[in-house]
């Protein structure tokens, strides 16, 4: 979404015309704003001027100017910022699905890099980076005094070349970990079949979510027929993307209603999104996955989904990022990120600072088997226990196979909250079945 600014001429104009009407007391307070303004403005001229004529060295003029908006927008909050030419061009093609980097969406807290969530199949996701990670140092060099621009070109570089980060997690000493930059294509929709259940992995909202989504659904009814029984979306670690896109993906599954408002500083200027008639998946039993790494977009999905009751929620809480940036270009070729609003799902609930939490809280956990000490019984040792009918050959031979089957499938590493949607999308379907029986 791009914005248009109002020249400083134009807003002068416009303030001036707004209190010809008003009251005195209403003219001399905006008067006093106005002067106010222009102290601060000239107090700003003279420091520059000061800095340009006696500094130690003769300073970048460029450089200056760019340092002051780049303060003034990120004491604001996290996301404001300001992107010189060139990091504009590389926000434009983040957005279409390939960049160069490490794979990590982060953003700055109490001066560090924490990191929202790691990019699935890209360096920092294979090296372990995790969602929550803090990172303090860059190649052995502290990233307090960094803005958060100036921290990810850090991170930026060559493809092929290597970067060390001190990582501080929770329950653990600091730790180094190296990881080598890589062109990051990102594949935003993933999806595979799990049994008689559609899964499908959104890691991102780029330009391409809504057609990869569309195509997913496809592949998989194409696969499974009429034995699907419902589908699993994979939010967790998902950072969102573009607003449009997350709309997008909940219309998807939605017949009617409103998907997502945004609430800005003028009344008139609150925008919202309603869904279409039409649901891609036929009111099939819907489960979203969702984790402390899933943020803004991904919040927007599944806060609309839960408060339509269309899908059930599981997993842990989200982030927590519930405000709109816009960009708004300016002039140089550059342009400036500015939080301009607030959104609220359906309900009227602002996930800002809060999160979605999920219908069910499932941690991440692994499966292991309670063995006892105590040999198990069964019918089979009681005595005079009737006789088993006759085995057949499939029962009594080739079993070596099966149990080497079986134990590739227990070596396997285990998604306990997947396994849990899994389970939850059955339970569903065989009380759908149920009800339409009746």
């Amino acid at each position: 979404m791009i914005k248009r600014m109002i020249s400083p001429i134009g807003a002068l104009a416009i303030a001036l015309v707004v209190t010809l009407g008003a009251s005195p007391v209403l003219a001399v307070d905006a008067k006093k704003n106005d002067e106010e303004t222009y102290r601060l403005l000239a107090l700003f001229g003279d420091v520059f001027e000061r800095v340009r004529a006696e500094y130690v060295e003769p300073p970048s003029e460029e450089e200056m100017i760019e340092a002051a908006i780049t303060g003034m927008l990120t004491s604001l909050d996290p996301h404001s910022s300001f992107l010189n030419a060139k990091s504009f061009k590389e926000m434009q093609v983040n957005t279409r699905g390939e960049f160069g980097g490490l794979g990590i969406q982060v953003t700055m807290e109490a001066g560090y890099i924490k990191v929202i969530s790691p990019i699935d199949d890209t360096p920092a996701f294979r090296a372990g980076v995790e969602a929550g990670d803090i990172v303090t140092h860059l190649d052995g060099e502290s990233v307090q005094g960094l803005t958060l621009t100036q921290a990810v070109d850090k991170m930026r570089g060559k493809v092929g070349s290597d970067i060390r980060m001190t990582v501080v997690r929770e329950g653990r000493e600091p730790f180094d970990v190296s990881i080598t930059r890589a062109v990051i294509k990102i594949t935003s929709v993933r999806s595979r079949v799990e049994g008689d259940i559609g899964y499908i992995r959104i890691t991102s909202f780029n330009e391409q979510t809504d057609v990869g989504l569309k195509r997913a659904v496809e592949k998989i009814n194409e696969e499974l027929g009429d034995k699907i029984q419902g589908y699993v979306l994979d939010l967790r670690n998902n950072p969102g993307g573009l607003l449009d896109q997350a709309v997008a993906v909940s219309d998807a599954f939605l017949e009617r209603g409103e998907i997502v408002s945004t609430r800005s500083r003028n009344p008139e200027d609150t925008q919202r999104f309603n869904a279409r008639s039409g649901d891609l998946i036929e009111g099939m039993p819907l489960v979203i996955l969702i984790n402390g790494g899933s943020a803004s977009a991904s919040e927007i999905v599944a806060g609309a989904l839960q408060d339509h009751r269309r899908a059930v929620v599981l997993g842990t809480k989200s982030f927590g990022k519930g405000s709109v940036q816009t960009i708004m270009p300016v002039s140089g070729n550059g342009a400036m990120r500015l939080t301009t609003a607030r959104y609220y799902t359906p309900s009227g609930r602002s996930i800002q600072a809060k999160g979605v939490d999920p219908d069910i809280e499932v941690k991440q956990s692994r499966i292991e088997e309670i063995s006892s000490k105590r040999p198990r019984r069964s019918e089979a040792d009681l005595r005079g226990a009737l006789d088993t009918s006759t085995k057949t050959e499939s029962e009594t031979e080739g079993t070596d196979g099966v149990e080497s089957a079986e134990k590739a499938e227990e070596e396997k590493p285990q998604d306990y909250q997947l396994l849990r949607a899994l389970d939850l999308i059955r339970g569903l379907a065989i009380m759908s079945q149920q009800a339409k029986a009746e």
